[in-house]
């Protein structure tokens, strides 16, 4: 591409971004490929100032992967395990019960469930976790089970979407993650999830949820096989939901560690790559509030910096995270409110502590409010 033709295309894309138009596939792959990393960030750090102010979003989080035991063999997962494997575990009622009060010890009001699919556990023991979380403190958010959990509930069970999540909205479902997501592209995802939920289950459970009244988040898989047209191509099929239903919070790119999996040949994403990501997905993901930038697999670092690249939330104090860690993060389990206070005041933002579904966390000592939604002209 010749210095005008590149120059014409970017003026273009800097017009659209000032003036709140949509970017077209065709312009995100070629901000993908050809433009470079700060000049992204400065487009994207446009439209975050523009949704979210100067504000960076946080809440008090810990999670719970009830089992590693999977029924799939994903080449990119290193949290899996085989039933009969030595790491092989499973969460008993007590066991959740004691996680659930070492939430509430520590101020949480969110609990992040997501695990393996163990294929000698009926339906009923997914709900069942659910069930003990909610009666063991009804305060607490549970954002629970992925789109391609519920698929696969919709398989043992035999019966539809609707069906299965309403039982889980039933035993105290609060909200969805966006994991499972992965790459939608039918190519690559074979390659790295063979016989998981595709893409098009994985949309129509989130369009589905959307329309029960669940928030959801939404989730991309980068950095292993995955080329600029697929991640342009995710983004915007996120998008044309996202323009149906209003039901996504937030979207998370997340890094593919490569540590301890079948794909352990390729290096990780580069701190360049992440920023790259995080800011293409803020110019692309117009009628998405929130970007986070999820510490946990960035690194605190590289998550501080993506302050001014695109997202507006780093995710939470996240206690008890095994998937990314067994494949090899180097983050901390945990960080603590004064923690992230810090880095987001060292990144030039100001810190506002959130729900779920972000609305401004209020607190008086070790007891909490929830106040109004959170938007850039209404925090305080």
């Amino acid at each position: 591409m010749n210095t005008a033709t590149y120059q014409k295309n970017l003026d273009t894309i800097s017009d659209k971004v000032a003036s709140g138009e949509r970017v077209t596939f065709e312009e995100g792959v070629f901000l993908d490929r050809e433009v470079d990393v700060l000049t992204l960030g400065r487009l994207a750090n446009t439209i975050r100032e523009r949704k979210n102010g100067n504000y960076a979003y946080y809440n008090t989080n810990i999670h719970l992967n009830p089992t590693n035991v999977c029924v799939y063999r994903c080449t990119f997962c290193a949290f899996r395990s085989d039933l009969k494997a030595e790491k092989a575990y499973t969460f008993t009622d007590d066991m959740i019960r004691e996680r659930v009060q070492e939430a509430v010890a520590s101020g949480a009001t969110e609990i992040h469930v997501v695990g393996g699919l163990h294929h000698q556990k009926k339906f009923d023991w997914y709900v069942n976790v659910v069930r003990v979380i909610h009666e063991t403190c009804p305060e607490l958010h549970i954002k629970a089970w992925t789109g391609v959990e519920i698929n696969w509930f919709s398989h043992i069970t035999k019966k539809p979407f609707d069906w299965v999540l309403q039982q889980l909205i039933d035993a105290g479902l609060g909200s969805m993650p966006g994991g499972g997501a992965e790459i939608f592209d039918s190519e690559i995802r074979d390659q790295i999830c063979e016989h998981k939920s595709d893409a098009e289950n994985w949309l129509e459970i989130h369009r589905v949820a959307h329309a029960m009244g669940l928030r959801s988040n939404a989730t991309m898989l980068y950095g292993h096989l995955e080329q600029a047209e697929h991640r342009v191509d995710h983004l915007c099929r996120l998008r044309e939901l996202q323009d149906e239903t209003g039901g996504f919070q937030t979207f998370i790119p997340l890094a593919f560690h490569p540590e301890n999996t079948g794909m352990d040949y390729l290096h990780r994403p580069s701190g360049l790559t992440d920023l790259k990501v995080v800011a293409l997905s803020r110019i692309m993901l117009d009628n998405f509030d929130h970007i986070k930038a999820y510490w946990i697999m960035l690194g605190e670092k590289i998550a501080q910096i993506a302050l001014s690249f695109g997202a507006d939330d780093l995710d939470g104090t996240v206690v008890h995270e095994l998937i990314y860690h067994d494949a090899g993060a180097k983050t901390p389990e945990g960080l603590t409110v004064n923690q992230l206070h810090r880095l987001i005041e060292e990144a030039g933002r100001i810190p506002i502590e959130r729900d779920t579904l972000y609305r401004r966390v209020v607190r008086d000592g070790p007891r909490w409010s929830i106040g109004d939604p959170l938007v850039a002209g209404n925090v305080f």
